[in-house]
């Protein structure tokens, strides 16, 4: 049976998704097996696992670091929000309905079910689990029937440490403030502390390390510095940075209220000749050589907000001046003539108009497409491979996709094909997610955008990450007590 340790925070972004991956990719590389695990998740960033379930981004790249294959049980609970009180349950993998956030509350008793249920199973698969928690632990609010965090340590009986980011400053008042508002019972199951994203003369920090340790009888088990560009796959917010060398190709992406998986353009917001911006709201898109229209988690929502924003006269003046246009997934689905949603899959909106730039209609319905795809890109002089996965409810039928952007060799739905190239070669429409990972079929695109002034320098995405956690991990067995962390799993 697996050791369980559980990597809990003072608030949202203080580092457990990072911290986690870091520790997976220590123990893979001692030849454990390890498996991540996060009970519950809520994010709009996720992931598609060989099986065809869904699992957020965070445990996928938590997943890559311990070199195991995608599994739905590293995430039994996802929620996608829709709105600012409803989301899109998914368990194991599968969206079950929607829920606002006062039926879902009633509703954890039954998903601390499908949490245990995943747990027992991986732990009869691996040699160590990591656990990581979801914002902070000493929400008053969510205490009731939690099972993100300190729900699920009790029910497992599980060893906690608290992650605690000092960048942000008052690290000493979150985690003596965080512990004080936990039960006896769960402050039993703190082993200790690590401090994190700290910058300076580490000496300096001692006095207040010894302090907590004192008040609070509890060690710290390390101080994690500050990795200056660091750079790995986001659970949620949208990274902005952008590093840009040479410009070669300036591409604007519309950052709509419900956007979702943006870790589609991390390829090129790394790239060293791409300009990337985030058009945010009340922005002109300005002069571009490539407009963005992103996944969305409420389309028919967002294609009201694009609409509000003026961005439509933009997109049509960017047209007639000889701009690109993609549109990925929901922004797919915005490219055509009308979406329909008479389900409510999404929202209570029935259907809308969209930008009519090509002839095609979409309908939502309750049956989520959820594929990892290969095949080829068909936009250059030739076919290139390319290769991604799908999340969607849309089906999308007319003219337009009569001359696909991609034709499938390998799809688990036995689908030919997939999108659109406009008949002008300015408009692409497709519903994979990750095209621009695959480098060649990067290269090929990004020569169509940019008119054939980027050639051949594709980013490396993969390669990337694996040297950013292979740093990540260096830097946890250099300033985290590593041996003590797996001794405190074993005592599980």
């Amino acid at each position: 049976m697996a050791k369980t340790l559980m990597v809990q925070g003072t608030t949202s972004d203080a580092g457990k998704s990072t911290l986690v991956a870091g520790l997976c990719r220590v123990f893979a590389r001692r030849g454990m097996q390890v498996a991540p695990f996060k009970p519950q998740n809520m994010a709009l960033n996720s992931a598609v696992t060989p099986c065809g379930g869904e699992i957020g981004r965070a445990q996928a790249l938590q997943a890559i670091a311990a070199k195991v294959a995608l599994n739905t049980d590293f995430n039994p609970i996802l929620l996608k929000p829709n709105s600012d009180t409803g989301a899109q349950v998914i368990i194991h993998g599968r969206a079950i309905s929607n829920m606002e956030a006062a039926k879902y509350h009633d509703y954890k008793k039954v998903a601390m079910q499908a949490v245990l249920q995943s747990h027992q199973r991986l732990e009869a698969q691996y040699e160590l689990i990591l656990v990581e928690g979801a914002g902070s632990p000493a929400e008053i609010n969510l205490r009731e029937n939690d099972i993100a965090n300190m729900g699920f340590a009790c029910a497992v009986d599980c060893p906690v440490i608290i992650v605690a980011d000092i960048d942000k400053g008052g690290v000493f008042a979150h985690l003596v403030g965080t512990l004080a508002l936990l039960s006896e019972q769960e402050q039993a199951l703190v082993k200790g502390f690590v401090i994190n994203r700290f910058r300076g003369d580490i000496s300096l920090l001692q006095s207040g390390l010894d302090w907590l340790e004192e008040y609070t009888g509890k060690p710290v088990l390390g101080v994690m510095p500050y990795l200056h560009a660091l750079n790995l796959d986001a659970e949620d917010a949208v990274t902005i940075e952008n590093h840009v060398v040479d410009t070669q190709l300036k591409v604007s992406v519309l950052l709509l209220p419900h956007i979702s998986n943006h870790t589609d353009f991390d390829s090129l917001r790394l790239h060293p000749n791409v300009d990337l911006t985030y058009v945010r709201h009340e922005q002109q898109i300005g002069p571009t050589d490539l407009i963005i229209i992103p996944g969305s988690k409420n389309v028919l929502g967002d294609m009201a907000f694009v609409k509000a924003q003026s961005w439509q006269a933009e997109i049509t003046r960017h047209l007639r001046f000889g701009g690109k246009l993609l549109g990925v997934c929901g922004g797919l689905q915005m490219l055509g003539q009308a979406i329909y949603d008479p389900e409510g899959i999404e929202s209570s909106q029935k259907q809308i108009s969209a930008l009519n730039l090509a002839q095609f209609t979409t309908t939502l319905r309750g049956n989520k497409t959820l594929t990892q795809v290969s095949g080829q890109c068909l936009l250059g002089d030739a076919a290139t491979a390319i290769k991604g996965y799908e999340i969607h409810c849309g089906i999308s039928e007319g003219k337009a996709l009569n001359r696909p952007f991609i034709r499938f060799t390998n799809h688990p739905e036995n689908i030919t094909q997939d999108g659109f190239i406009s008949d002008d070669n300015q408009i692409v429409g497709t519903y994979l997610h990750g095209l621009f990972d695959t480098p060649d079929a990067a290269n090929v695109i990004l020569a169509w955008a940019s008119d054939g002034r980027v050639q051949a320098n594709a980013f490396d995405l993969a390669a990337h990450r694996e040297q950013q956690l292979e740093r990540l991990a260096d830097t946890c067995e250099q300033h985290l007590d590593i041996d003590k962390l797996l001794a405190l799993a074993s005592k599980a």
